[in-house]
């Protein structure tokens, strides 16, 4: 398989991290980084600058410890603030700006932002050659396969992507009405691919290693997002990476290495959010780490009630002991 290049950076390997708002936050990039993924996109940014002192923003701009090459994603429909935001987010450290038209999410498709965009062909190639001449870093995209099931313009979109300059494009596989549900079309994904020159990226519940082997088979992209099957499970990328270089698979990690992944990451949350948000985001990774393992529930009901770091820290070692004795135990 080729390398995979964005512009000047040549990535590891073929897995990217596909930016969540509230889950792909610096904490987490650099430990999927760590764990196996080729690159790792920051969560969306708003284009409106003027909204960025807020502290929900500035802890989302911080790009400067991020692992590089350092990838952006900006939301937004305004083609002239969508340039500024690029620009500010190259000027704080980013390497590649990522366009979203991607999010399906109503509060970013009734501003006419994410996926929304799609329904107009020519503010995306304003959008896309404003963005592209801002900045002297490469810019990619994230699309859907469409707007809804009858408009599906994926492959109109990807070409004007091309010659806008668009150097790599994210295709999720789905339309914008699809949302999150229903199988993820990899057939529309593969006749992107073949329609456009640029590296193209197949996103869409890729959640094992034999599920990605058969979606780079079946469309034949540059390389594969991963978003909602890392939450809890951050290890799926070296698990993914070995499995597609080797055709074998890696033994899953045992409790004692998820327990110290875990407490790696409630650390590094901590630091970064300060005790009184970083306890408060600390609880939905615990519930996605333990989700799988034998009375996580209850766990989680009592977790989600603790206020403090320590406290936090000390619940989860607790959790792990009484696993830990009654046998030593393999997460899922």
């Amino acid at each position: 398989m080729s390398a995979v290049r964005i512009g000047p950076h040549t990535l590891p390997n073929q897995l990217i991290l596909a930016p969540m708002a509230g889950v792909t936050d610096r904490p987490f990039r650099q430990l999927c980084r760590r764990l196996g993924a080729g690159l790792v996109v920051s969560e969306m940014v708003t284009s409106d600058v003027s909204l960025w002192n807020t502290r929900k923003s500035s802890l989302r701009l911080l790009h400067g410890g991020d692992p590089e090459p350092r990838s952006v994603q900006i939301a937004g429909g305004d083609p002239q603030m969508l340039a500024e935001a690029a620009r500010a987010n190259v000027q704080l450290g980013a390497q590649i700006i990522d366009i979203n038209m991607g999010c399906p999410a109503k509060k970013v498709c009734n501003k006419a932002a994410g996926s929304a965009l799609m329904k107009d062909e020519a503010l995306v190639a304003e959008i896309l050659s404003a963005v592209v001449k801002a900045v002297d870093v490469p810019v990619t995209l994230k699309i859907r396969t469409g707007w809804d099931r009858q408009n599906k313009n994926g492959i109109n979109v990807a070409k004007i992507a091309e010659q806008a300059g668009i150097q790599a494009l994210a295709v999720h596989g789905r339309t914008r009405a699809d949302l999150y549900t229903g199988e993820a079309e990899y057939d529309t994904i593969a006749a992107i691919k073949q329609a456009v020159s640029i590296p193209v990226f197949a996103n869409g519940d890729i959640d094992s290693p034999e599920k990605a082997r058969r979606v780079l088979d079946a469309t034949g992209v540059d390389a594969l997002l991963i978003g909602r099957a890392a939450q809890g499970r951050p290890w799926i990328f070296r698990e993914i990476e070995h499995f597609l270089r080797t055709g074998e698979h890696l033994p899953a990690p045992t409790l004692h290495e998820v327990e110290r992944i875990l407490l790696g990451h409630l650390a590094e949350l901590h630091s970064f959010y300060g005790d009184v948000m970083g306890v408060r985001i600390a609880r939905k990774h615990v519930g996605w780490y333990l989700a799988t393992l034998p009375g996580a529930r209850e766990f989680r009901a009592q977790f989600n009630r603790l206020e403090h770091t320590d406290v936090q820290c000390a619940s989860v070692r607790q959790f792990f002991a009484e696993r830990h004795n009654g046998g030593e135990g393999v997460a899922a």
